[in-house]
């Protein structure tokens, strides 16, 4: 889930949430609840990541998704050569999370007036995206809506394909394992949130004050690591489900049934998100509700097969699934 555009002045000793910011986590799922119920059964099956289709042996898997308001922060830069990654990862990783194998992906772009220089850096984007995610670009459609859009919006939709025994079951169960990868930064959510805690004192193009980019914006904009290549190790070690740490933070764990999720040892969180909390002075549940906080992407599996996994992927144990509900991690009960 990305989010919506939000702005306005603020005192910079107060404290700011996501709804301050102008994107209320609560009211957007409660929208989002009212349109799944009205369009109702549509024949397709779904997981908590993808549409799925029953094409005879196998599934054939949609997911859709935008970059959110990055694209603002890629607008003041003059740079958007990194937001087609997002767009693609952001859609690759969610199939990725149900056991789906990507395959193919189509793009929306969608302008106030076309430009010839940036939609050049978002097909330099997106076509490093799909090799990232071993996906095929099938075409796309830019439209020009001078009264509708203001600047851009980029959007998109990932098929993909798999066997319908190889799709994870998508439940947890007491006893296992939590096995987590390291994110690459904020990813493509929260960015209304970020955007607004980093410019209450500066201005994207203003050196950054951490090690590794050049200006806040660039911090801002690493694009969204892609999870592809984890889904084949996943599915040998018998991961029984997963979940993708984008919109909702890390209460994306409750999306693997209701369990208490215990984390222990999660990635390290990254100097941009020590950052964001401080300029905004956003509080650490806020901040593990709307980040992932160093760790991208979590899979359930049996404990004795937890450490292989980490190890042949580069992840790392991180918890375990207990009776109970909530999600604890760092001192908090999410």
């Amino acid at each position: 889930m990305t989010d919506d555009d939000a702005g306005g002045d603020t005192d910079t000793d107060e404290e700011l949430t996501y709804a301050d910011a102008g994107v209320d986590i609560d009211a957007s799922e409660a929208a989002t609840a009212a349109l799944v119920s009205a369009v109702g059964d549509a024949g397709a099956e779904g997981s908590d990541y993808a549409g799925l289709l029953d094409i005879g042996d196998r599934y054939l898997a949609l997911a859709t998704d935008g970059v959110g308001t990055k694209l603002i922060v890629a607008e003041a830069l003059g740079d958007y050569s990194t937001v087609g990654i997002d767009c693609i990862a952001m859609n690759a990783n969610d199939l990725v999370a149900a056991g789906v194998d990507p395959v193919a992906f189509v793009d929306y772009l969608a302008v106030d007036e076309p430009d010839e220089t940036f939609s050049e850096q978002v097909g330099a984007g997106l076509r490093e995206g799909a090799e990232r995610a071993g996906v095929a670009l099938v075409g796309g459609e830019t439209a020009v809506m001078p009264e509708v859009i203001k600047g851009l919006d980029l959007a998109g939709t990932c098929a993909g394909l798999v066997a319908k025994d190889a799709v994870f079951d998508g439940h947890a169960e007491p006893g296992d394992a939590l096995v987590g990868w390291e994110s690459s930064g904020i990813h493509s959510n929260g960015l209304t949130l970020a955007r607004e805690a980093a410019t209450r004192e500066h201005e994207y193009t203003d050196p950054c004050p951490f090690d590794g980019y050049d200006t806040v914006g660039e911090a801002l904009l690493e694009p969204t690591r892609i999870y592809a290549d984890l889904l084949e190790p996943m599915r040998e070690h018998g991961v029984r489900g997963a979940a993708h740490i984008t919109g909702g933070g890390w209460t994306n764990l409750e999306r693997l049934g209701e369990n208490r999720y215990e984390v222990t040892d999660p990635w390290p969180v990254q100097p941009v998100f020590e950052f964001v909390q401080e300029q905004g002075n956003v509080a650490d549940e806020e901040m593990h509700r709307t980040f992932n906080m160093g760790t991208g992407f979590v899979a359930a599996v049996d404990p004795e097969r937890a450490e292989s996994l980490a190890a042949e992927t580069d992840g790392r144990v991180i918890g375990t699934v207990a009776e109970g509900e909530r999600v604890a991690i760092r001192g908090l009960v999410l």
